[in-house]
């Protein structure tokens, strides 16, 4: 851990690059994704190289992992399912016929403009189908457009990243794996797919239980808070809380019989 200190210094100014980035954004109205962009050349290797990412070593896929997952989850917060529901069909058409239509596009252009090799045209391609809410949710922000488009790009942004990483992940197990048959590459591809299917659904259904069941028991909470519902006396009859202490004042001697007066 001797460079400890460079790696501290590093991780400072990628954050601090970061946040001036989003603040320069807010204030001219600009999409951030293009100050992002422009200080992450500027402060990457192509430029002043103050940010050396492959210093981080094994590391830096852990960063980028993790912070995939909160870019998708910040995402996935700002969807309404409600939303969504209007504009289901065109959602499904374009994450499924839209980016198999930019898969085979993309990997034609890059194997005859690019002269990529068909393999790495086609990882290029299954690449450049994401589109994402870091790309997607700024230029909304910035761009007055009906509230039902927005929607449908805020959801598809979302969606079209899972299905990007599966894409990227199939097709590299293709290109790294040439000697291995279709079946072997499929079964790595599905156990992958089945593992994270089972966590995402374990880490979805068990805190939605959880956050359900404090709700019920908040409104509960409330509900006998509430200034309508009344004390029960003695284990009897309820009486409603203006009517406390009236019976002090009664002189008929019934105290503490159980009986309820109207």
């Amino acid at each position: 851990m001797d460079n400890a200190p460079e790696l501290t210094l590093m991780m400072i100014l990628t954050i601090g690059s970061g946040v001036l980035a989003q603040v320069i954004a807010n204030y001219f109205k600009l999409p951030s994704i293009v100050f992002l962009l422009s200080f992450g050349i500027l402060c990457g290797n192509d430029g002043l190289k103050w940010v050396r990412p492959q210093d981080l070593g094994t590391g830096l896929e852990v960063i980028v992992s993790l912070s995939v997952s909160l870019i998708l989850f910040e995402g996935g917060l700002n969807l309404k399912l409600q939303d969504l529901g209007k504009v289901s069909g065109s959602l499904r058409n374009l994450v499924t016929i839209g980016g198999l239509i930019t898969l085979v596009g993309g990997g034609i252009a890059a194997h005859y403009f690019s002269e990529f090799p068909w393999q790495l045209a086609f990882l290029y391609a299954s690449l450049v189908v994401v589109t994402g809410p870091t790309v997607i949710n700024p230029l909304l922000k910035n761009i007055g457009i009906d509230k039902r488009l927005a929607t449908l790009l805020e959801g598809e942004g979302v969606l079209i990243d899972a299905i990007g990483a599966i894409l990227a992940v199939a097709v590299l197990n293709v290109v790294l794996n040439r000697d291995s048959s279709a079946i072997e590459v499929a079964e790595g591809l599905v156990s992958r797919l089945g593992i994270g299917g089972a966590i995402g659904i374990v880490g979805g259904v068990a805190p939605g239980g959880i956050f359900e069941t404090i709700a019920v028991f908040s409104r509960r909470h409330q509900k006998l808070r509430s200034p309508s519902h009344g004390i029960r006396v003695s284990g009897s009859c309820p009486v409603p809380r203006e009517r406390i202490g009236l019976n002090h004042s009664s002189t008929d001697g019934d105290h503490g019989k159980g009986s309820c007066h109207p």
